[in-house]
């Protein structure tokens, strides 16, 4: 069953967040994972706390979870914590 890596951001510092957009999609490829939304979210209710949205999908936890944790995803990790303030999350498709 899919499951669907969100994140939340606020950029920091763009040049070098252009960086980590650049590297992303083929650390996320090699697990089977594809982007399905990106932007900046648009609030119906509420406030939202980040400027940026990231969905993907992934074929299985364990493919997500393995990519999260994966040498070709150490990096451009880093870049992401180091240029935005974000946060990740898991959630499980029905």
């Amino acid at each position: 069953m899919s499951v669907y890596v969100i994140a939340s951001l606020t950029i920091k510092d763009a040049v070098r967040f252009e960086d980590y957009r650049r590297m992303l999609l083929p650390t996320m490829a090699k697990y089977g994972a594809r982007l399905v939304a990106r932007g900046g979210p648009i609030v119906l209710e509420g406030e939202w706390p980040r400027e940026r949205l990231i969905i993907a999908e992934f074929p299985s936890m364990e493919q997500a979870r393995e990519w999260w944790a994966s040498p070709e995803y150490a990096e451009p990790r880093a870049l992401r914590q180091a240029t935005a303030d974000s946060e990740l999350v898991i959630v499980q498709g029905v």
